[in-house]
């Protein structure tokens, strides 16, 4: 029997577009257009936001030297920041169900879910590229190529 090994690519472009097609395709699209703004805030907001801040304090408790002797920096706790930020609701949107709660709230949290997701795999990859170059060889250029592939790749 052959080895069978999961990669990035593999789960990515195989795994991965089936699963987020069966969601999207049962979702009410006239809803979720409709509360696109309130979405993307959560999404990509609320997500960023997650992150930074769970990268930014394990960096202050970090600092205050609660972590003993560790050797790394900034970028390496935003980057685990970026790995956990991303929520996921499957037993908020269980209990939603279960309950038949307000079907805007409902698609807005889903809708979040979906996106939250693909903002974290996007946040990892740019923190994981910092990390790669070195903390202190990431220039204002390497920021703005973040950001700017930010966006490509949310856009698709």
């Amino acid at each position: 029997i052959a080895s069978f090994t999961l990669t990035p690519t593999l789960f990515f472009f195989y795994l991965l577009p089936p699963i987020v097609l069966d969601a999207g395709y049962f979702m009410p699209n006239r809803l979720f257009f409709g509360n696109l703004g309130t979405i993307l805030l959560y999404a990509v907001i609320g997500t960023i936001w997650n992150a930074a801040t769970t990268g930014l304090s394990l960096y202050g408790v970090f600092l205050s030297g609660l972590m003993g002797e560790l050797k790394i920096g900034l970028l390496d706790f935003l980057l685990f920041g970026s790995l956990i930020a991303a929520v996921d609701p499957v037993a908020v949107l269980a209990v939603f169900e279960e309950v038949h709660v307000n079907e805007v709230l409902f698609i807005i949290v889903f809708g979040e879910s979906l996106l939250n997701d693909a903002v974290t795999v996007v946040l990892y990859n740019v923190f994981e590229s910092f990390v790669t170059l070195g903390g202190d060889k990431v220039t204002g250029v390497d920021c703005v190529k973040g950001i700017v592939s930010f966006f490509v790749v949310s856009l698709g």
